[in-house]
């Protein structure tokens, strides 16, 4: 029998609230609706705060805690709207939250946007915090979403690499050998240093289709500086975040090039993004032919283009292609995790995140 489940998703790019009704039955999922609420600027400067230590930090927690929620809530009940959905027909919502710490090398992430008050503003049960237990399980607590791309995106025909391009970038390499386990990791930043140079040189939230990237080409030499930086090179299992690549980093990687104009630098840290998981790809997944980008990421024509040249040998294209556009395949994730949860089912892949065993993610908020 099918259910209906709704997924959550706000990630490090802080773009919006992304929201998406489905319907889940065994191995098939259809997306029903879809809906989007901008972040609100101060929210967005809310949170890019807490991702560092600061003054009066619990209390600017908890306050921006009820915030996302609150915007959560709407989101949802905007999409039922739209959808023309009653509360009592969806099974739950997974709410991925938004991440404020992860650190897995000190065993730790931190997602906020309390599930409880989500519940209560829409009443609908709501299954949240998934990368703690696989985090308490010896696990880097991420990337999640390999789980769900083996499940929806596998063929028997081809080896793929899914190619998630969020704030952070991160590939999921699927087998055609049904006996060979998925791999998963992130492989460096996707679009959250792009989006800062933009808002910061251009005033806009990111750089539309990439366009100001092509409007110059990459600086080799600041481009191997940036790829020097150690995690590009540590082996998987691996995940990052804000904490590492930040905007201090960047002024850091900058301060040798002075003279290197706005634009330069964008197109640069467009090419960074793609070289990132052309390294991950080209180390461990070879073989693979066929590369489907998804997230805001494969928005950005220079991005995908960089993507191409790096890899010529490979097709990159689309989740579209598979059937889902690119832009709510996390969401979308993030509702199949809660159907996981809701069953009693595993969410992780040990082989992904380094977890000791698979494990059923999250907490359970009733309506």
């Amino acid at each position: 029998m099918s259910e209906k489940y709704i997924g959550l998703m706000s990630g490090t790019s802080l773009d919006g609230m992304d929201a998406v009704l489905v319907t889940l039955h065994k191995n098939k999922v259809q997306l029903l609706a879809s809906h989007t609420i901008p972040l609100p600027d101060r929210l967005r400067s809310d949170i890019t705060a807490l991702c560092h230590s600061g003054n009066n930090e619990i209390e600017r927690l908890a306050t921006t805690d009820l915030e996302i929620a609150r915007l959560s809530a709407q989101t949802v009940n905007e999409l039922l709207d739209l959808a023309d959905e009653k509360p009592s027909a969806i099974t739950a919502i997974g709410s991925h939250g938004q991440t404020i710490r992860h650190l897995p090398d000190k065993g730790y992430t931190l997602q906020i946007g309390d599930p409880s008050l989500i519940a209560e503003l829409t009443g609908i049960t709501v299954v949240a915090d998934f990368r703690r237990r696989d985090m308490a399980a010896g696990g880097q607590g991420a990337p999640l979403v390999p789980a769900f791309h083996k499940m929806l995106f596998s063929s028997h025909q081809e080896n793929r690499v899914i190619v998630n391009i969020g704030g952070i970038s991160n590939i999921s390499i699927l087998s055609c050998d049904a006996s060979r386990p998925v791999t998963g990791f992130d492989t460096g930043p996707g679009n959250l240093l792009m989006d800062y140079w933009c808002q910061k040189h251009k005033g806009t939230a990111f750089d539309r289709s990439g366009r100001w990237a092509a409007s110059a080409q990459p600086n080799s030499t600041l481009l191997g500086s940036m790829m020097s930086e150690l995690f590009f090179h540590q082996p998987p299992p691996k995940s990052t975040g804000r904490e590492l690549f930040n905007p201090d980093w960047l002024s850091q990687q900058l301060t040798s090039f002075p003279n290197l104009r706005p634009e330069v630098i964008q197109a640069t840290l467009c090419q960074l993004t793609a070289k990132g998981i052309a390294l991950a790809i080209n180390k461990y997944a070879p073989n693979t032919k066929s590369l489907f980008a998804c997230g805001g990421g494969a928005k950005n024509k220079t991005l995908m283009n960089y993507l191409q040249t790096e890899m010529p040998d490979k097709n990159v294209s689309t989740t579209l292609e598979l059937g889902i556009e690119p832009g709510w395949v996390e969401a979308v994730a993030f509702a199949w995790l809660a159907h996981q949860t809701m069953h009693q089912a595993p969410g992780n892949l040990p082989e992904v995140t380094g977890a000791q065993g698979l494990r059923t993610l999250g907490g359970i908020y009733p309506a």
